[in-house]
């Protein structure tokens, strides 16, 4: 069976139609009612009317038609009795009883149609009786028929004559009608009773004898009469009953009444004794046509008024149903319109606006205040959920009862965003108490490094150290990626600009596979120092995600070049590349750096992209990762330094190259080049690493060489404001513009290593200490000096890669 209140069942239907409906089921119902009852009030009346109307049009022809084969009967009972008189009198009557049935047989023609089926029956019946009559007549004619058969079709015939007045009477759904229709069908047959008696002393007047069994029958058909005549005069219609009892005081009825007590009580008699009978033939003959011929009227009259009250009835029923339709459908129909008028009210004004109001509270809630309190809670600031929550007050019936729900709901939610704040803000705390940690061992570890470094004399020594400071180096870095994945920013910070060659030699000095990779084409520009770390950092990571995926042995290079209004610096390997996917997936991770909670949640975080991203946003630079064509497919990544009069900050980007060539004025070109010298540069003469190549040279199109957008100047942060400058002679960090901590041991055979940030001062790691220029003054006694530190304790002097490069 299926559950009708399903929680998981849709509902589709708006509450304002759902309610509509339900007003207007009952009221559907009222209609259905309404025309049922208007029906039978309608068929009632007309059915009604339609009796009173068969009554009117059928009996009162009927008793005219009838009360002359009443005559007709004793005239062909006093025929049979003396042939002598003739048939004239009796074919006289015959031919008046002849012109009144034809009115009556054509108002059963009109009438058995439309009449119901118990009347018709009964029409049917009479008619066939009727059909009778010449043959009957036939016979009495030629007196082959005797008195009892005659007197049996005659009292046949009117028998069935008050059975269909009786029918009639009793089919009226009308008590009054029924009543008054009744006591005429008992009129009726009390007169016809008065004409049987009449006929049987008729008889006997004309054979002279009035046989024992006549006489019996006689005086019961005297006693019924009389009997019925008594029983029904209460019922008649109250002119009916006046005219009766004008008719019971007059003085045919009284010596009528008289003379049938005297035959009575004279009994029988025959033909000798006829002289003795108390009522002569003449007298009896002259009453009982006044007193038949009264009741006869008495009949008609009181069926005419029973019908024209039944027809009035049947036209008031009529006139009341359609009336009362009317009323009860304008009755109906205003309750309709005013229950739906009611129900859209309370709908509209009520439910609807307050549930308009509940959703545009919850709206509120959902999409402003709730994201701006859990962004707050998720940014560690101190929030009031009491205050800056307030619940919602909507009553306290089911509606306000709903909002309660949303009031805990969003309470909990709230309350869950708060633990998962505090929660996250703890384990943030412990990754960077860690990375901290871990970041003043790191520093430790190089300044004891440094120290060793500066004692060795031994080249071979020296090369050891210069592994377990690269380590160390790296080691930071890693460290210094946790602090970034934890929010912070690294302890390294330099006041000063340095130079982009040195920035570039220190990111790759940083990397596990250094001696892949080339620098060169950098121009002669400087960043300043508060973007010093954090480009250093990024540009680590890009050359070590080139090393980490591109063949073993192959090279990475890492180019630099001035386009407009900004300085380029290429990143390229000869990997396989990406899959369009990834790659996308990468360029939208770079574009908008992901929380570190979102992030974690992917099986391969990529976390290095993920710092590369978080270090861009911060230096408000974006990027994209992309192809380029050349001799073998790879990956290329860049930044780039835009400048507008004077260069800007550091932009990074990932994607397809930019080959634009250098559209800044010759004068700011020229300004780059005699003025950005970075540390261990001599003047007159370029910094590079490893072997140099011509942009035409064999290497080709650099694989995925990056440009940036630079952000407009209003976005641009404070801190790194101007982050790109021009430098100006030595090393600001070191006298002597020397940087000897990046120098590698040269290999065996005489040949460079592979180019790295060392190659420049591979020479000077094999002389003596005593005679390298600056050791003394670049040694620890000089960073003493010019290592100084910030609140934090981090150094601020050079980058890692300017200590080791020349």
């Amino acid at each position: 069976m299926e559950n009708k209140d399903d929680p998981g069942k849709a509902y589709d239907k708006s509450i304002r139609k759902r309610l509509t409906r339900t007003v207007l089921i009952p009221s559907i119902t009222l209609l259905v009612l309404w025309a049922v009852l208007a029906t039978a009030f309608f068929i009632n009346g007309l059915y009604v009317r339609l009796v009173a109307g068969s009554v009117r049009d059928v009996s009162i022809p009927a008793l005219t038609a009838l009360s002359s084969l009443q005559q007709e009967r004793q005239l062909a009972l006093q025929y049979l009795d003396s042939p002598s008189s003739g048939p004239q009198q009796l074919q006289q009557q015959e031919q008046d009883s002849d012109g009144k049935l034809k009115g009556l047989q054509e108002a059963f023609a009109a009438t058995i149609s439309s009449a119901p089926d118990e009347i018709a029956s009964k029409v049917t019946a009479l008619k066939a009786q009727l059909d009778q009559l010449p043959v009957l007549r036939s016979q009495v004619n030629f007196r082959s028929i005797n008195r009892a058969q005659v007197n049996t079709y005659y009292n046949g015939v009117l028998d069935s004559a008050a059975t269909l007045f009786d029918t009639q009477a009793r089919i009226v759904p009308d008590a009054t009608a029924v009543q008054g229709a009744i006591s005429a069908t008992s009129l009726f047959r009390a007169g016809d009773l008065m004409s049987r008696e009449t006929s049987l002393v008729s008889a006997a007047f004309s054979g002279s004898t009035f046989a024992p069994d006549d006489f019996v029958q006689f005086s019961q058909l005297v006693g019924y009469y009389r009997t019925q005549l008594a029983q029904i005069s209460p019922f008649l219609e109250p002119a009916v009953r006046q005219h009766y009892q004008q008719l019971s005081t007059s003085d045919a009825w009284k010596r009528l009444n008289a003379a049938e007590d005297s035959l009575i009580k004279h009994g029988p008699w025959t033909s000798g004794d006829q002289n003795n009978v108390p009522v002569s033939a003449g007298d009896w003959h002259a009453l009982t046509a006044q007193v038949a011929q009264g009741l006869n009227q008495l009949t008609i009259e009181q069926a005419d008024q029973v019908s024209t009250a039944a027809i009035d009835s049947g036209n008031a029923q009529l006139r009341n149903a359609i009336i009362g339709s009317i009323v009860a459908l304008l009755a109906s129909l205003a309750a309709i319109i005013v229950a739906v008028r009611v129900s859209r009210s309370l709908v509209d004004r009520t439910l609807m606006t307050r549930l308009e109001r509940l959703r545009n509270d919850s709206l509120d809630l959902a999409r402003n205040r709730l994201p701006n309190i859990v962004g707050r809670l998720k940014s560690g600031d101190p929030v009031d959920i009491e205050a800056e929550l307030p619940k919602l007050d909507h009553g306290r019936d089911e509606i306000g009862q709903v909002a309660e729900a949303f009031n805990t709901a969003q309470l909990t939610a709230v309350n869950a965003a708060a633990s998962e704040a505090k929660a996250r803000s703890g384990v943030h705390n412990v990754f960077l108490g860690i990375a901290h940690r871990n970041q003043v061992l790191v520093h430790r570890q190089l300044q004891i490094l440094d120290e060793m470094e500066s004692r060795e004399e031994n080249s071979t020594q020296l090369a050891s150290l210069f592994q377990l400071d690269h380590l160390a180096a790296r080691a930071r870095r890693t460290t210094e990626n946790l602090i970034i994945l934890g929010g912070k920013q690294p302890g390294r910070r330099w006041r000063k600009p340095v130079s982009l060659m040195e920035v570039l030699r220190a990111a790759v000095s940083e990397t596990e596979q250094y001696s892949r990779v080339q620098v060169e084409q950098v121009p002669d520009v400087a960043i300043v120092g508060t973007a010093v770390a954090d480009t250093i950092h990024l540009v680590a990571e890009l050359v070590d995600n080139a090393t980490s995926f591109s063949p073993p042995g192959s090279q990475v290079e890492v180019t630099s070049r001035m386009v407009a209004r900004g300085v380029v610096v290429d990143v390229s390997d000869q990997g396989l590349g990406m899959k369009e996917g990834v790659r996308e997936w990468a360029n939208a991770m770079m574009a908008d750096a992901p929380e570190f909670d979102a992030m974690a949640l992917r099986a391969d975080s990529s976390l290095g992209l993920f710092v590369v991203a978080r270090l861009a946003s911060r230096l408000r630079i974006t990027g994209t990762l992309g192809l380029q064509p050349r001799p073998v497919r790879g990956r290329a990544a860049g930044f780039a330094a835009r400048h507008h009069g004077h260069l800007r900050p550091v932009a990074l980007r990932r994607h397809p190259g930019d080959r634009a060539d250098p559209v800044e004025p010759p004068r700011q070109r020229e300004r780059a080049r005699t003025l950005g010298r970075g540390p261990g540069a001599r003047p007159g003469r370029r910094a590079r690493t490893g072997k140099r190549r011509t942009a035409t040279g064999p290497r080709g199109t650099a694989a995925g060489a990056a440009t940036v957008s630079r952000p407009p100047a209003s976005d641009a942060g404070p801190a790194h404001r101007g982050a790109v400058s021009p430098v100006r002679g030595p090393d600001p960090g070191r006298p002597g513009g020397t940087a000897r901590r990046g120098a590698r041991p040269q290999r065996a055979g005489g040949r460079r290593p592979a180019p790295a940030p060392a190659q420049a001062a591979a020479a000077e790691s094999r002389r003596p200490a005593a005679r390298r220029p600056g050791r003394r003054r670049g040694g620890r006694h000089q960073r003493g000096r010019d290592h100084r530190a910030d609140a934090d304790g981090v150094p601020q002097g050079h980058p890692p890669g300017a200590r080791r490069a020349k």
